[in-house]
């Protein structure tokens, strides 16, 4: 439910730019990613890196490197372009991980973790192999079998952003006649603990994840949103049959297919479905999660129903088509493979994601 809203790219509308705060648990870098009004089921939240071991002066400095930035050039030129004025590589790639966080490459990685989990069958807890992993999401090896320094250094820095940026949102609480709200801290997942084979190798997680460019053999992780099998709680829907490869030359933030089945699974776990099948959606709130916001409206559209083709062709819908509504709030409606995704029976309470 929260995943979409957490990955919310700096072209969305409802995300804020990044500010440092502190308060009397620490410093932190963070930005917020607000609910719009108009619908219920879009939860605002809020992903903060917690800065640690920074002391005054160097908070002071950190404010004065950061106030120096121009955020909306960010927005402007994109995320690569605006880190590029940088001069500490701490505070970019600290800026990268929280700009860019859970693009599809790391939603491919954490859905070849839950899979893993359930495979392994000790419950949130995954132990893997790093080359395991980049194999799986499509890499090349080199002549010597094992992967490129720029891969490896990807994926510690992806686990380590995974690892440490905190989501923090807020759902309803009712006791009696009170309604509140319940309040969840989390990380996408925690790194219990990792193996250097190549001894003696000086690696520290988050030296490497903020400096060098090195990546441990194998991780043991904690999957934070795992509630286990007996789906009480969160799970995936469709881990075992998600193509996860990366595509050569690809670009993350353009893999539309993952982002509208992630979207479409985090529908669900609030949705009730139609007949069994159909589930319908706001034309504009399938855009804004898309990142399909530019002013070419016909280009969004060819994007769009082009990525609903390829998830027809693999199976994961039997069909779409858009229904007219009033002043251009139209709606589409999809018709669900629940054999594909997973689909929870039709007497239990939620189809959960």
């Amino acid at each position: 439910m929260v995943l979409p809203r957490a990955g919310a790219s700096l072209n969305n509308p409802d995300v804020q730019l990044p500010i440092l705060r502190s308060d009397g648990d620490g410093y932190y870098l963070e930005m917020r990613v607000e609910a719009d009004g108009r619908d219920a089921s879009e939860v605002a939240v809020t992903r903060r890196v917690p800065l640690e071991n920074v002391s005054e002066e160097e908070w002071e400095e950190l404010q004065a490197q950061c106030s120096s930035l121009d955020l909306q050039s960010f927005v402007d030129l994109g995320v690569s372009k605006g880190i590029e004025k940088i001069q500490d590589r701490r505070i970019e790639r600290l800026l990268m991980a929280l700009l860019t966080f859970l693009n599809p490459r790391q939603v491919s990685i954490v859905l070849y973790l839950y899979r893993l989990a359930s495979e392994q069958g000790n419950g949130p807890l995954v132990s893997f192999r790093s080359n395991d992993l980049l194999e799986a999401l499509g890499y090349t090896r080199t002549k010597d079998g094992g992967f490129a320094s720029k891969l490896r250094s990807q994926l510690h820095r992806d686990l380590v952003a995974l690892h440490r940026t905190e989501l923090v949102f807020a759902q309803s609480l009712r006791k009696g006649d009170n309604l509140g709200a319940k309040v969840t801290i989390k990380s996408v997942l925690r790194i219990k603990d990792y193996e250097i084979e190549n001894v003696p190798r000086n690696f520290d997680l988050l030296k490497a994840a903020d400096y060098t460019y090195e990546l441990a053999d194998a991780y043991t992780i904690s999957l934070e949103f795992f509630d286990g099998p007996a789906r009480t709680g969160d799970y995936v829907l469709f881990a075992n049959s998600l193509d996860i490869s990366q595509k050569l030359g690809g670009n993350t933030k353009h893999d539309y297919k993952t982002k509208l089945l992630v979207y479409l699974a985090s529908r669900m776990k609030w949705d009730r479905l139609h007949d069994g099948q159909y589930l319908s959606i706001s034309k504009r709130y399938l855009f804004k999660n898309l990142d399909l916001l530019g002013r070419n409206s016909s280009r969004n559209n060819q994007i769009f129903w082009r990525t609903v083709e390829e998830l027809r062709e693999d199976g994961y819908l039997l069909g779409a088509q858009e229904i007219p509504g009033k002043k251009k709030s139209a709606n589409i409606q999809f018709q669900i493979n629940p054999e594909k995704l997973g689909v929870v029976a039709e007497d239990s309470k939620t189809a959960q994601d």
